[in-house]
């Protein structure tokens, strides 16, 4: 595991602080929490703006048409 140091608000240091006594958990284990959280946010974010961009493409949407329709009929016979 690598180290890594930073500067942080000290508003927010006090809070992380506070938070970190009151659960009785490391600060380093808050951070990496809420780092992989935000990474996490940030990949579903991506993911739905490919959705919305896939979405405004017609030769996108109609090939899944097509895809569905060709569906359909599997299911109808």
């Amino acid at each position: 595991m690598a180290t890594f140091t930073s500067t942080l608000p000290d508003d927010l240091l006090k809070k992380l602080a506070e938070k970190s006594n009151a659960l009785e958990v490391p600060r380093n284990q808050i951070i990496e929490r809420a780092v992989r959280l935000y990474l996490e946010h940030l990949e579903r974010a991506e993911y739905i703006k490919s959705y919305r961009t896939a979405g405004s493409d017609k030769e996108v949407m109609g090939m899944a048409e097509e895809g569905m329709a060709d569906y359909l009929r599997q299911i109808e016979s």
